[in-house]
């Protein structure tokens, strides 16, 4: 690079429970780079990747695009901050009285967990349902307010008054009360102006509840970006994968760390970005703010990676499946359209009433542990090995994983593992797993308890697939399996099958695609009131423009122009729940549709309510063009490395072992197989056929349907 010269590039990395991925374009190529996590402190791995990174590419100027997990830790772990939560006088045992509805109608063991907030306090105060203001709270009020907070000695403070959505001015006043005090103020105004008082003043509190943490995380990790820069790297020497995606182990050898500039707007805006739950990038600042919107920043990467893969290669309808190494997460996506998002998600047993991707997680991931319960019965996940000490291939665990059992199979090969760059330690991984057997009951031999630990993890897999497909009505067999993750591809054979799918994906780099769907994101926000109108009001105008006015200030801010769209929350009157639309014209006309299709009838003759209006607004990013290579029959003989023995079935089979950076266009294997790359392995079951497509997606038939047209396709 030339002196003085200005290089830019974009970083997006993914901090799983394993491994980080990061992902970057550099000279029109996609390039990957995986790295173990850090459970203790996140931010060294995610800095050491952008220092490797920069020192190899010789950037001067970088936007890092992060999807993390440190608000569903602190969330899962209950590692937030101390809370302190306000509300109207008279409701303060909101967030403990919560809904009466129950998990399990007859169980009387059933148990709630606790509230996130540790103190409740009541303000004077009260607003109408309509908006008017009955009772004003005093200064001697607000004071007193002021005095309590401080002597409880919150971290933090969540306001959530009644009604607060139509009238948010008493809000303002608890504010500017409570803001000498220097601590980090959520308002319900702000994040969550609408109705539901328990549903809101949940959301809100876990905001509180997650802001110290993340204003201390991501504050943190911006200055240590802005004072890094990398060092001398060398790569492992692996061919360039095809695809433009090149995958190398780097690793830095000198502490060498050069100034790196954060420009304040690069892109769409300033330098560290964060992946939101519902598909788009999140400035950081807003995410210090409002990071309830990050619960599932790294799984909604993943479902984005997806929909741009099954776009590009033309299949109409995909079940999304990423296996990971601590759970997976599925999702069911049409490729014709934006990906579904829910305000009605739940983490940890609390409401997260904020757009979220509608993603359906199971605890079965590669580090999931096996184990006999205390009825003799295999039990695999939700608890995980996680990074330290990771499974017990990797040379420091000593509880069996699934990953411990896929390599006692011969699914994983010892010596090919991250590319070669990581020996995975056969014989602990089978005495690990021969310690389960001499608990369990009925395996006769190691290799047995080892399927039977995939099987159990499969089974819950499965069910998360039949969740989001057909307990909502959709029949899997329509449906392609794209699958990825670290460990996706292992187990995406024996999951279509299952459900009888005809078609598995793996699409490139499928352990980082998480990252290069953070690297494609758009920047999206979405900006709600609650309203509870008629179709015909006229106050629905007057609203979408405050709330289209109030995203173009939030967006100017950035020096950006986002694209408006209308869309509605609607019901018949009287219920309790409600259909978001896309709002014009025919709104009405397509509620009544959505409703036939959603519970089975519909009456057009019933008064329809507003409940809710909401504008998204979104900044799309330059996305890259890609063009499919021609293929030519091939049968991967040159990507072929040698041969290997897998179990299956209760025997042991010989398979062929292929380099995937090695396979072309147009290649065509049968299995069993082993395919192995940087960011994952693929088992290519017995009966089943792999074919390299032009966008160098392995696309996987089962040997009876392999000449016939697929169910996913166009």
């Amino acid at each position: 690079m030339a002196p003085g010269k200005t290089k830019r590039l974009t970083i997006a990395i993914d901090t799983g429970g394993t491994f980080t991925d990061c992902a970057y374009r550099d000279g029109g190529r996609i390039e990957v780079l995986k790295l173990p996590s850090t459970p203790d402190d996140p931010g060294r791995a995610i800095l050491e990747g952008v220092a490797q990174i920069v020192a190899r590419v010789g950037a001067t100027e970088i936007e890092v695009r992060h999807g993390t997990t440190v608000a569903t830790n602190a969330l899962l772990e209950r590692k937030g901050a101390r809370v302190a939560f306000v509300t109207t006088e008279g409701f303060e045992d909101t967030l403990a009285i919560g809904r009466q509805a129950r998990p399990s109608l007859y169980d009387w063991n059933v148990h709630r967990p606790a509230p996130l907030a540790e103190f409740c306090f009541g303000v004077a105060e009260r607003v109408s349902a309509d908006g008017m203001a009955l009772r004003v709270p005093s200064k001697n009020v607000l004071a007193e307010l002021r005095r309590r907070v401080k002597e409880s000695g919150a971290d933090s403070v969540a306001v959530s008054l009644l009604f607060s959505f139509a009238h948010p001015e008493h809000e303002g006043m608890v504010a500017e009360a409570l803001r000498p005090l220097g601590l980090p103020l959520s308002l319900s105004h702000q994040i969550l102006p609408e109705f539901r008082e328990y549903e809101r003043a949940a959301t809100v509190t876990l905001n509180a509840y997650l802001a110290p943490k993340m204003q201390g995380y991501l504050g943190g990790l911006e200055k240590e970006l802005a004072a890094r820069g990398g060092g001398q790297i060398e790569g492992n020497g692996l061919p360039p994968f095809d695809q433009n995606v090149e995958q190398q182990v780097l690793r830095l050898r000198s502490p060498r760390r050069p100034p790196l500039r954060m420009t304040e707007r690069m892109g769409h805006g300033a330098a560290l970005k964060i992946m939101q739950s519902s598909g788009g990038i999140l400035s950081a600042q807003a995410a210090v703010r409002e990071p309830v919107r990050t619960i599932l920043s790294g799984p909604a990467g993943g479902v984005i990676g997806a929909l741009s893969v099954a776009r590009k290669a033309e299949i109409a309808r995909v079940l999304s499946f990423d296996m990971g190494g601590t759970s997976t997460d599925v999702a069911l996506l049409h490729t014709t359209r934006e990906p579904a998002t829910s305000i009605e998600g739940e983490v940890a047993g609390v409401p997260v009433r904020v757009p979220m991707l509608d993603i359906h997680t199971a605890g079965a991931g590669g580090g999931s542990l096996a184990r006999i319960d205390e009825a003799g019965a295999l039990q695999v996940g939700p608890q995980s090995a996680g990074a330290d000490p990771g499974p017990a291939c990797y040379g420091r665990g000593e509880g069996a994983t699934v990953t411990d059992a896929n390599l006692v199979l011969g699914r994983l090969h010892p010596e090919h593992f991250l590319g070669g760059a990581m020996r995975l330690d056969a014989e602990r991984a089978r005495r690990a797993v021969e310690n389960v057997r001499c608990v369990a009951r009925g395996f006769g031999s190691v290799e047995a308890a080892a399927e039977g630990i995939v099987r159990v993890a499969n089974v819950r897999m499965e069910s998360a697939l039949r969740r989001v497909s057909v307990e909502r009505g959709f029949d899997p067999r329509d449906f392609a399996l794209l699958a990825f993750g670290g460990a996706g591809p292992l187990h995406a054979c024996a999951l279509a099958s299952a459900l009888g799918m005809r078609q598995v994906v793996i699409p490139a780099a499928p352990g980082a695609l998480s990252a290069l769907g953070i690297l494609d994101a758009d920047l999206r926000r979405e900006f709600s009131r609650t309203v509870m109108v008629e179709p015909g009001s006229k106050k629905i105008a007057g609203v979408f423009r405050e709330l289209e006015a109030e995203a173009r200030t939030v967006f100017r801010a950035e020096g950006l122009r986002p694209v408006l769209a209308r869309s509605a929350d609607l019901r018949y009157r009287g219920q309790g729940f409600e259909l978001r639309v896309d709002w014009d014209e025919g709104a009405v006309a397509r509620f009544h549709r959505l409703h036939a299709q959603a519970y089975g009838y519909a009456d057009p003759m019933r008064r329809v309510e507003i409940v809710t209006l909401r504008v998204q607004a979104v900044v799309r990013g330059l996305k890259p063009r890609t063009h499919a290579k021609s293929r030519r029959r091939g049968d991967g003989r040159a990507a072929r490395i040698g041969a290997h023995r897998v179990f299956e079935n209760g025997g042991w089979r010989r398979a062929a072992v292929y380099e995937r950076s090695r396979m072309e266009a147009g290649d065509r294997i049968a299995g069993p197989a082993v395919v192995v790359e940087l960011s994952a392995t693929m088992y290519l079951a017995l009966g089943w056929t792999a074919t390299v497509d032009g966008f160098g997606n392995l696309v996987l038939v089962r040997a009876a349907h392999a000449k016939t047209k697929t169910g996913g396709r166009r």
